[in-house]
């Protein structure tokens, strides 16, 4: 089908195949109050030439990673990018294949969502991983409904701490908005769940128990005894994580969770308003979790020839099953970005994933010792923190990201918006990207910001 505008011949042509005179007939059924009864006032059409420079002012009037150095964080960080990731994420094989519907005839994409899951695999420490998500936050809804599934418990409750990102929560609520299980967030006053408040709230009615490591303000959570905790009384723990912090923290599966979700934008992704994004998740090798995994698997085998092959081992999608039947209406997975995030790994290898772990590691606890050295600033928890952490701000937070872009810097999250009680505090997330002059520079424009 080309994608060009049809002509008055063809129009009239399919009107008459469907017996009608006019277009507007079409739209009879539409109650006319409904129809708009004014024409729109568009502007005048533009040449390419001038399309391309007006398209060109508007994106001049935002201010981009690229362009500033960027402190942010709250789920999505500036990482370097190698040039290997574009180069191949690009190749037109990959970026025009949708997705395998016709698995014999694609080998290529099948391939590539099985080198993702099974890097995923090696990366989280869990058997089996799926291809894929959309997001961090439709992970974590789709782990939660995985483990209402496993344990049978529809009715009971499903266990959040106070430090799960907020976003992840608002979509996990309204996942659960009309199902019988209850979604209690669990206060967190020391920035992480302290697992003697949970072994006084967890019981047999508990479902699943999610913990975010590094969380929200970029401290670590006890996922281990976390698990233990959840194992006790026969509920699913779900541990959301950094794949990044993977290169130096332990991995899920050998804290003991049963499945890991993660947001994978740090994985070659670039920022993107809106994305698109990727939702990793990873889950036992069992076959309680294996027939409620969201979306796709992709197995190895051999053909009659004896040939190494991929093929669509489970299909839980109500595209290939009733709906009814279906574990989840996920409607594609995020082909491009699993591609990207496997080219990404497979650049970096072990060491250089433990080489960009420890860079940002180093690099966020000299910003927080710097940054500390600022009279009225401090660290709002006395938590161990990877790659991001809490201030504590004498002054007003909710400006101070507009009076540090005024200096050249994109930094400083404020909390105020979703922890009212952390109305003086903001966030700063430090990549491998940034630089010791980068981090003095941000130190002083804060010191500045104070007078």
């Amino acid at each position: 089908m080309a994608y060009i505008l049809n002509t008055p011949e063809e129009q009239r042509a399919m009107l008459a195949q469907l017996g009608l005179e006019h277009i507007e007939e079409l739209f009879a059924v539409i109650p006319a109050e409904l129809r708009l009864q004014r024409p729109l006032q568009l502007p005048p059409a533009l040449s390419e030439m001038e399309l391309h420079q007006l398209l060109e002012g508007l994106a001049q009037r935002n201010t981009s990673a690229a362009q500033l150095p960027c402190f942010l964080g709250g789920g999505a960080y500036d990482h370097f990018i190698p040039a290997v990731v574009d180069a191949i994420a690009s190749r037109s094989e990959y970026y025009t294949a949708y997705t395998p519907y016709q698995a014999e005839a694609s080998q290529g994409t099948l391939q590539v969502i099985f080198e993702y899951q099974t890097l995923m695999c090696q990366l989280t420490g869990l058997a089996v991983a799926n291809a894929s998500l959309y997001e961090g936050g439709s992970g974590v809804a789709e782990a939660v409904l995985m483990a209402l599934g496993v344990t049978g418990r529809h009715q009971g409750e499903v266990l959040v701490p106070e430090s799960l990102h907020p976003d992840y929560r608002r979509v996990l609520a309204t996942y659960l908005a009309n199902l019988s299980c209850t979604l209690r967030v669990l206060p967190t006053p020391a920035g992480f769940l302290d697992p003697d408040d949970l072994r006084q709230t967890i019981s047999d009615r508990t479902a699943a128990v999610v913990l975010q490591s590094p969380n929200f303000f970029g401290h670590l959570e006890e996922l281990t005894e976390g698990a233990a905790l959840a194992h006790r009384v026969g509920a699913v723990c779900i541990a959301v994580f950094d794949p990044i912090s993977l290169g130096i923290l332990q991995r899920p599966g050998d804290c003991g969770a049963d499945i890991a979700v993660a947001e994978g934008q740090g994985l070659g992704i670039p920022l993107g308003y809106g994305g698109p994004y990727l939702g990793i998740l990873a889950c036992r090798d069992d076959t309680a979790y294996l027939r409620r995994l969201p979306g796709r698997l992709v197995g190895q085998t051999t053909d009659r020839q004896g040939r190494r092959c991929w093929v669509l081992t489970l299909q839980t999608r109500e595209q290939h099953i009733r709906r009814e039947k279906a574990t989840s209406n996920i409607c594609t997975n995020q082909g491009l970005m699993a591609l990207r995030a496997a080219v990404y790994l497979t650049a970096l290898g072990p060491q250089g994933l433990r080489e960009t772990a420890e860079l940002c590691l180093r690099k966020a606890h000299y910003a927080a010792q710097q940054l500390t050295r600022i009279a009225g600033v401090e660290l709002r928890f006395r938590r161990p923190f990877f790659k991001e952490f809490t201030v504590r701000w004498p002054g007003p937070t909710h400006s101070l990201p507009h009076q540090l872009r005024q200096r050249g810097l994109l930094a400083a999250l404020p909390l105020g918006r979703w922890f009212p009680h952390l109305h003086d505090c903001f966030t700063l997330a430090v990549t491998e990207k940034r630089t010791r002059a980068e981090i003095d520079a941000l130190a002083a424009a804060l010191q500045d910001c104070l007078h």
